[in-house]
């Protein structure tokens, strides 16, 4: 550290720790961003997990809400290297008869290839992607008095429904087995209420700006948004992992890209016995099994659609999804787990060797197993893809606990740092009128265990950012 003291200082260097940074740097405070890997990036870092020169994201992969979050499609990232590129395909949902459900950006064409069921996904989703972008604000942040609210009781009738309720709306196994697919991101049984509302939303940004991959890796967003910051004048120190504040250079604000066990074990002294209660209340959802392979050649897909897709949902009906979710919260492994499978390599070069490719993979599981989920991931792949085991030349496989070791966010593999149901929607970390703030004065809380919850948005650190501002700067714009 070069200063002893910083008008503010972020701890975490995730997209939203980034993000708090660099609304506060934008607002001409002096800002230091403290990062305990010795790289940036939290969720966005890649490595080569498998094999030399073939580059694998080791937690996020593809990033629709990257491209379309209300603050970080403002900030000119592609002025820092950044490049996304837009499979044609952002998601296919393939099924054991050899054919495939797909998102395409394209609302009318998406419907109309899903036969009789054209006119149910036009009425779900029409008035979703019409008023997503002035919706996306509110949406994406802290419980709002609603700016349009005639357009938001609209989603809300839709979002706050259990995604099993929504999907008696289709007919068609194609259908049903599409949303399950997409309602699946909430990482808990189908049948809690407000699951709907991750699906709306990813069907909806599909719509509107596709599900990108960002050239490189993802650490290339990571690196764009640093790079940006720096260039506004802050400051970034990696390498130093933070387990109590008094760590810290002075500072008139704090803001904490951490989940409520690490804010307890930073900061519990300083907060009031009522918050810390309420932090150890706070509840973390399922974890993930990840697995990432080093392939011969593309995933051999039955379903042509599926070979040309960015995202695979590998899960057959809806049924079979909603049943393996629901043992998977209850502490049970599902002999076909629900996969999301990613396929950066077809549309970016850069990810393996020539005439090589990549896969990146996982499976929902009870938080903090230890079981190995390998062969039934890619039984789930072969599956679907006759021949896919014959292509491996590479695996790299994390449990929860190892998932955990490189994200301490990720408590127990969850990676939405804490459970996203109704209880927890907008009351998190605590039951609050400002949820990003602390009990303590000019601390703040800025990770995924705040509205909106997790994903790749930055939202939740601008507006912890915009919080300290007002509180503790008394900047209101």
């Amino acid at each position: 550290m070069t200063k002893t003291n910083y008008d503010a200082i972020v701890v975490g260097s995730g997209p939203n720790g980034l993000a708090a940074g660099i609304r506060l740097q934008q607002a001409g405070l002096s800002v230091l961003i403290v990062e305990g890997s010795s790289t940036i990036g939290g969720g966005l870092r890649s490595k080569e997990l498998t094999l030399p020169g073939f580059v694998h994201d080791v937690c996020s992969a593809i990033h629709p809400m990257a491209a379309a979050s209300p603050f970080m499609s403002t900030l000119p990232l592609q002025e820092h290297g950044l490049e996304f590129i837009y499979p044609d395909i952002a998601a296919a949902h393939p099924f054991d008869n050899g054919t495939a459900a797909i998102l395409k950006k394209s609302l009318e064409e998406t419907a109309a290839l899903l036969g009789e069921d054209k006119e149910a996904y036009l009425h779900l989703m029409e008035s979703v992607v019409r008023d997503w972008p002035k919706l996306a604000p509110d949406v994406l942040g802290p419980l709002p008095i609603p700016k349009f609210p005639v357009a938001m009781a609209g989603f809300g009738v839709k979002a706050l429904t259990s995604a099993t309720f929504l999907a008696k709306g289709f007919s068609t196994p194609e259908a049903k087995g599409l949303w399950a697919g997409m309602a699946a991101h909430s990482i808990q049984p189908l049948s809690n209420l407000a699951t709907s509302a991750i699906g709306l939303v990813l069907m909806a940004v599909g719509h509107l700006r596709g599900w990108p991959v960002p050239k490189g890796g993802s650490q290339q967003i990571a690196n764009a948004m640093a790079s940006y910051f720096v260039s506004l004048g802050g400051e970034i120190e990696t390498g130093n992992y933070v387990k109590t504040l008094k760590q810290l250079p002075s500072a008139k604000a704090v803001l904490l890209d951490v989940t409520p066990k690490q804010l307890l074990e930073m900061a519990g002294y300083r907060l009031s016995s009522v918050y810390k209660w309420q932090l150890n209340r706070y509840r973390y959802g399922m974890g993930v099994f990840k697995m990432d392979w080093a392939l011969d050649g593309p995933i051999p897909f039955t379903a042509p659609e599926c070979r040309n897709a960015g995202t695979v949902h590998l899960g057959n009906t809806l049924e079979e999804i909603a049943a393996g979710e629901q043992k998977s919260a209850k502490g049970q492994h599902p002999d076909k787990p629900f996969v999301l499978l990613a396929q950066q390599s077809l549309f970016d070069s850069s990810r393996a060797p020539a005439g090589k490719h990549t896969a990146w993979a996982y499976c929902h599981v009870p938080n903090g197993s230890q079981l190995d989920r390998t062969e039934a991931i890619e039984n789930q792949i072969e599956r679907f893809a006759p021949g896919f085991r014959d292509l491996i030349i590479g695996r790299s496989v994390m449990n929860t606990a190892q998932v955990e070791a490189y994200n301490p966010n990720y408590i127990g593999g969850d990676i939405n740092g804490g459970i996203i149901d109704l209880k927890q929607l907008y009351t998190r970390p605590t039951i609050s009128l400002s949820p990003y703030r602390t009990s303590a004065k000019g601390i703040y809380v800025c990770s995924s265990s705040t509205p909106p919850g997790g994903g790749v948005h930055g939202m939740c650190g601008y507006h912890a950012a915009n919080r300290a501002l007002k509180d503790v700067f008394k900047i209101h714009k």
